[in-house]
């Protein structure tokens, strides 16, 4: 015998899930430091270039554009419902590169340096999945439209 389905969730929470705006705030808590980050560096072009020589990147003009690009397209294209895919795919992948520079802790030598590391990288892979997931739900609603 099947065991029973499971209830629905509470109405409190159902009205949360069905409310117009709950799909627009989660997307804009999934990128709203990529597109903060993307307008700090845009106004203060210098960090920008010298927060890349940092990490190693040549040549940091380059990357400091390429990542002030990615910070502000990728949010904007979900924020919009269009392409969330796109923008999804492009924030997870720079996401990835950025936990792989950024966040080497197999390099760092045992200590609050490498713990620290360590979590901002496993932070990282988790954002990388809200962005799959993003992805996902806006497929399946388009899905449903047509």
């Amino acid at each position: 015998m099947a065991p029973p389905a499971p209830a629905a969730e509470p109405r409190f929470v159902h009205r949360i899930l069905d409310w117009r705006w709950t799909w627009f705030l989660a997307r804009f808590a999934l990128v709203g430091a990529y597109l903060l980050g993307g307008l700090v560096k845009l106004t203060d072009w210098p960090s920008a270039v010298a927060e890349q020589a940092h990490f190693g990147m040549h040549p940091p003009a380059i990357w400091a554009a390429i990542t002030i690009a990615v910070e502000l397209i990728g949010p904007v294209l979900i924020l919009a419902g269009r392409f969330v895919w796109f923008g999804a795919g492009m924030l997870g992948v720079f996401t990835g590169f950025a936990a792989l520079v950024a966040n080497d802790f197999w390099n760092l030598p045992a200590g609050q340096d490498r713990f620290m590391a360590t979590n901002a990288f496993f932070e990282h892979i988790g954002l990388i999945g809200g962005f799959v997931l993003a992805a996902l739900v806006a497929e399946h609603a388009r899905r449903i439209r047509a």
